[in-house]
C-alpha cells in the first residue's frame, strides 16, 4: 500500500519505519527532506507525500497543523488519519466539548476522509502495542466506514486492537484519553511504557 507520513517525529517516524518493514511503499513528507535522508522509503516534501499516499497519516505538532494542511494541496477522496492531539500548556486540551482536533482537521482538509486514530498513547507504543498476550486498543473515529477499516487494517498489522469508536465527533472523547495518558506518564510517574486495553466478556445469563 502507498502510505504518506506527514511529519517524521517520534510518532510518524516510528509508524513509517514499521510499515516500511512490512513491505509498504512509505513516503515521508517533511519540511527539510535532507535532514531525514536516513528514513526508509522516500523522503520528500509534505505535498509530494500527500500526492503519493493512498492513505495519509498526519503526525505534526498541533501548532503546525493549519499550515501543514494548507500546503498539502487538494485532499479530496484521500484517507487522512489524524494522529495529532490539540495539547496546550498545562498540559490541557486546546479545543474540546463542542469540537475536537479531529473535527478541526476535517474543516481544514475539505473533501478528505478523516479518521482520528493512533493518538491515545505515546510513540513508544506505535510499533510495539502488545503487552504479553494483550494488545493496546486503538480507537478509530470517523464518518467514512471504509476509511476507518483501511486504518484498522494497518493498525492490526502492527499488533494493535483497533476499535470502531463511532463518528468523527467521538474524537471529543478520545482526545481527553490522550491527555490522561500524558498526565499519567509525566505527572503521576507511571512512565511511558504503558497503554490502554479493552476487556470484554459475555454478559451473565439470568
Amino acid at each position: 500500500m502507498k502510505i504518506g507520513i506527514i511529519g517524521a517525529g517520534n510518532v510518524g517516524g516510528t509508524l513509517g519505519k514499521a510499515w516500511a518493514a512490512k513491505g509498504h511503499d512509505v513516503q515521508f513528507g517533511v519540511r527539510d527532506p535532507a535532514k531525514h535522508a536516513g528514513l526508509p522509503g522516500r523522503t520528500t516534501t509534505p505535498a509530494e507525500a500527500a500526492a503519493h499516499g493512498e492513505i495519509l497519516f498526519l503526525t505534526v505538532p498541533w501548532s503546525a497543523v493549519p499550515a501543514t494542511l494548507a500546503g498539502l494541496g487538494d485532499l479530496t477522496g484521500k484517507v487522512l488519519v489524524d494522529c495529532t492531539n490539540p495539547i496546550a500548556p498545562g498540559p490541557s486540551l486546546a479545543v474540546g466539548h463542542t469540537t475536537s482536533g479531529g473535527e478541526e482537521v476535517a474543516k481544514l482538509a475539505p473533501g478528505a476522509r478523516v479518521v482520528k486514530g493512533f493518538h491515545t498513547v505515546g510513540a513508544e507504543n506505535m510499533a510495539r502495542p502488545r503487552y504479553g498476550d494483550q494488545a493496546a486498543v486503538n480507537p478509530l473515529c470517523g464518518d467514512d466506514a471504509a476509511a476507518k477499516e483501511l486504518a484498522a487494517t494497518l493498525s492490526r498489522e502492527l499488533g494493535w486492537e483497533p476499535v470502531d469508536a463511532g463518528p468523527l465527533s467521538q474524537a471529543r472523547l478520545t482526545e481527553p484519553l490522550a491527555l490522561l495518558w500524558i498526565t499519567l506518564a509525566m505527572k503521576q510517574g507511571l512512565g511511558r511504557e504503558f497503554a490502554f486495553g479493552l476487556l470484554q466478556r459475555e454478559p451473565v445469563k439470568a
